[in-house]
C-alpha cells in the first residue's frame, strides 16, 4: 500500500499537469489518431497522455482499494459512527488554533482524517472517474437518452472543480505531513514503520525526484514515440 501511494501521488501530478494544459493550450502541438475502431477520433496529445493517465490512475486505484478491503485497512478511513462529524469539528477547531490534536497515526487517524481520506477516495475519485469517461471518446455516442439523463455540460461542471479539490487535499495533505512529525508520518506512508528515522524520508525524497522527472519529461517530443505505440502521431 506504501508503492500505492507513491503511484497515485505520481499519476494524480501529471493528471492535474495534462488536464490544465488541455483547458488551457489553444493550439495542441501535436494529434492523435487511434489505430482501431471505425471512425477514430483525432485528439491532442495532450488530451491522450491525459487519458492515457487516467486509465493507470484508475489501475492503480483499483488495487489500492483491493487491498484496503482485504487487509482490513478500510476501518482506518470509513466513519463507523456518527460521533465521527463531531470529533471531526473538535479536531479542525485544534489544528486551526494550532493546538495539534494528540494522535498516532500508526494506530487510528483522527476523525477529520477518516472523512478526508473517505471523502477522496470513494467521492472524489469516483466523481473525477465519472465526470471524466463521459467527456472522453469512450463514451458512446449512439446512446442518446443515456447522453440526454447525463450532459456533458454537467460533467464539465463538475469535473474542473474536483480536480481543485484534488489540488487543495495534496496540499493541506503535505503540509500537516511535514508539520505534524516529518519523519515519522513519512515513515508511516513510504516505509512502512512505525519509527522516527530517515529512511522514510529518502524515499519520499526519491519518489519526489522521480515525480519532477515525470513532469519536465512529458513534452510532445517524449510523448510522441509512447503515443505512437497506441496510435497516430500527426500535426
Amino acid at each position: 500500500m506504501g508503492w500505492q501511494h507513491f503511484f497515485n501521488i505520481f499519476l494524480m501530478v501529471l493528471i492535474i499537469r495534462s488536464g490544465w494544459q488541455v483547458r488551457t493550450q489553444r493550439r495542441p502541438p501535436a494529434s492523435w489518431t487511434a489505430k482501431f475502431g471505425k471512425n477514430p477520433k483525432k485528439i491532442s496529445i495532450n488530451l491522450w497522455f491525459h487519458q492515457f493517465l487516467d486509465i493507470l490512475w484508475l489501475v492503480n486505484g483499483a488495487v489500492f482499494v483491493i487491498l484496503l478491503l482485504t487487509t482490513g485497512q478500510w476501518m482506518r478511513v470509513v466513519p463507523t459512527s456518527g460521533e465521527v462529524f463531531p470529533n471531526a469539528l473538535s479536531a479542525a477547531l485544534q489544528y486551526l488554533s494550532l493546538d495539534w490534536p494528540t494522535e498516532n497515526g500508526w494506530v487510528n487517524y483522527n476523525s477529520l482524517q477518516v472523512l478526508a481520506y473517505f471523502a477522496t477516495i470513494f467521492l472524489a475519485a469516483p466523481l473525477a472517474a465519472i465526470t471524466g469517461f463521459r467527456m472522453s471518446g469512450a463514451w458512446p455516442t449512439s446512446a442518446e437518452k443515456l447522453s440526454r439523463a447525463y450532459p456533458i455540460e454537467v460533467a464539465r461542471a463538475i469535473h474542473l472543480p474536483v480536480m481543485f479539490y484534488f489540488v487543495a487535499f495534496i496540499v493541506v495533505h503535505v503540509a500537516l505531513v511535514f508539520s505534524t512529525g516529518a519523519l515519522r508520518n513519512l515513515n508511516h506512508m513510504y516505509a512502512a514503520q512505525d519509527a522516527v528515522n530517515w529512511t522514510g524520508f529518502w524515499i519520499f525524497f526519491a519518489s519526489l525526484l522521480v515525480i519532477v522527472g515525470g513532469w519536465f519529461a512529458a513534452r510532445p517530443i517524449l510523448l510522441a514515440p509512447l503515443a505512437s505505440l497506441f496510435g497516430k502521431v500527426g500535426r
